[in-house]
């Protein structure tokens, strides 16, 4: 019989979409097979790297419900929550928009190298988000971290030039990075969870109503829109909100049904998995499904499979109680920025140094590709782990 009080295989899922996207960030593609990497544009279908991203959102949804509940159980004012909300959406925002641009340093004109420049804005996040222990204790030396951390974040901002006139060599937001897509989709989620609670048929309507945004958004029909969408682009857009609400529906049904009716949950999860694989089969009648254009036929079918695939790990983790394969993505599920940020760190002193230590990437076997990536995410995840210890681990 599960724990409600704790999910394990949300942590499992979350862990394990993070292994995967370290996995395929790291892909040689043009050794790789295809299927393992994202599809072109405009060509309707999906490789695994296409399915990760919306799986990590899936499961940024499910998480809602419990890490709310227990802070309005808590005695948290509904202000202390929506200030909670703004600012890990924010924080999240301006991470991606700062990592969306170490690709177009000018060193030139930005007077560093690229590497550097991304270095030092990879060491002040870390300075900045990290989640400090004994803080009572300690509050000047943190606070003076801090300080050095938005310091030097100011300092690369000012310095940063792209030697592009279009936008006056400034930072942009562009597409907001990948981080940048999920604080934009948490913020519209964890509002739709603080305003409909924990009723299934409201959020499910909020659901559809992204649903149907998508839809029109990529019929160009919301045109009229435009002049917001620099700012709300990603919420007139639809598609990322529509893939963490459906998260947040499944973490609603699992929050709602009795511990006892476990079996319940599996069969509606399993009934919400494959209603999503055919709401999106059928939406490719006229959509195709494409991550990159963001299509709702796509958007159905991850959070199809998201559905059936955390049913799985459910059934083995929190009802079967198999742990014992799952234990090495608990670093990864519990830090989760750490595991996606601290990697770049290290790719950015390869690059900068030079030292060979990627050489599995010039391979032209695609097995040593394969076999050296996942050796690398591995590696990641035990890095997490060993951050951990050290007491280094971010949280926004």
């Amino acid at each position: 019989m599960p724990n409600y009080n704790r999910i394990y295989s949300i942590d499992i899922m979350r862990g394990l979409t993070l292994l995967l996207m370290l996995f395929v960030n790291d892909l040689n593609m043009q050794v790789a097979p295809s299927w393992l990497g994202h599809m072109e544009a405009d060509f309707d279908g999906m490789g695994l790297a296409d399915w990760v991203f919306p799986g990590f959102l899936f499961i940024v949804g499910m998480a809602i419900p419990f890490a709310f509940s227990k802070r309005f159980s808590d005695g948290q004012s509904l202000f202390d929550i929506s200030k909670h909300i703004l600012t890990r959406s924010l924080s999240l925002i301006i991470i991606g928009v700062l990592m969306l641009n170490t690709g177009r340093v000018d060193p030139e004109l930005t007077g560093m190298g690229r590497n550097l420049w991304a270095l030092l804005m990879y060491v002040a996040v870390f300075l900045f988000w990290n989640d400090y222990r004994d803080k009572e204790n300690r509050i000047y030396t943190i606070a003076g971290f801090k300080l050095a951390a938005l310091g030097i974040l100011i300092y690369l901002v000012f310095k940063f030039r792209s030697g592009q006139p279009e936008n006056n060599g400034s930072l942009i937001t562009g597409w907001w990075g990948i981080l940048g897509l999920i604080g934009w989709a948490y913020l519209v989620s964890a509002f739709t969870y603080v305003l409909c609670r924990d009723s299934i048929l409201k959020t499910a309507l909020v659901t559809l109503f992204f649903l149907v945004l998508n839809i029109l958004s990529n019929r160009d029909l919301l045109e009229f829109l435009d002049p917001v969408k620099p700012v709300l682009g990603i919420m007139i857009q639809g598609n990322n909100p529509l893939i963490v609400l459906t998260g947040l529906l499944g973490g609603l049904i699992i929050k709602k049904i009795p511990v006892t009716e476990f079996r319940k949950v599996i069969l509606i999860f399993i009934g919400s998995g494959l209603f999503c694989l055919a709401s999106g089969f059928l939406l490719r009648h006229w959509f195709i499904i494409s991550k990159i254009q963001a299509t709702p036929s796509w958007g159905m079918i991850c959070s199809g499979i998201s559905f059936l695939l955390f049913i799985l790990i459910y059934w083995l983790v929190d009802v079967m109680k198999i742990k014992a394969w799952a234990r090495f993505l608990e670093p990864a599920g519990e830090n989760s920025l750490t595991t996606y940020l601290a990697p770049d760190i290290l790719y950015y002193l390869i690059w900068m140094t030079g030292v060979p230590v990627l050489i599995y990437k010039q391979s032209s076997e695609p097995l040593v590709i394969i076999a050296g990536s996942l050796a690398w995410a591995l590696l990641m995840v035990g890095l997490t782990a060993l951050l951990a210890r050290f007491n280094i681990r971010l949280k926004i």
